[in-house]
């Protein structure tokens, strides 16, 4: 697996591993709605999905708080 820098995201057909690895307490509300929609819910749980369009603004959106590797 080949760790992504998370600002650098883009579009593609590839599957993207998305990590938590900070709490989104204190934050703003819309990055609590993105990490929800996500399926992420605490820090640790990894989720895989396609790097579509939607998701890769959401990863953009809360760089700061997720680990963005490729799946394989």
């Amino acid at each position: 697996m080949t760790a992504i820098t998370p600002k650098r995201v883009r579009v593609s057909s590839a599957k993207l591993e998305i990590t938590q690895i900070k709490s989104a307490i204190g934050g703003k509300q819309n990055q609590r709605d993105t990490l929800r929609s996500l399926g992420l819910k605490r820090i640790g749980h990894t989720v895989v999905r396609e790097a579509d369009a939607v998701t890769v603004g959401m990863v953009n959106t809360v760089p700061h708080l997720l680990k963005v590797e490729e799946a394989n």
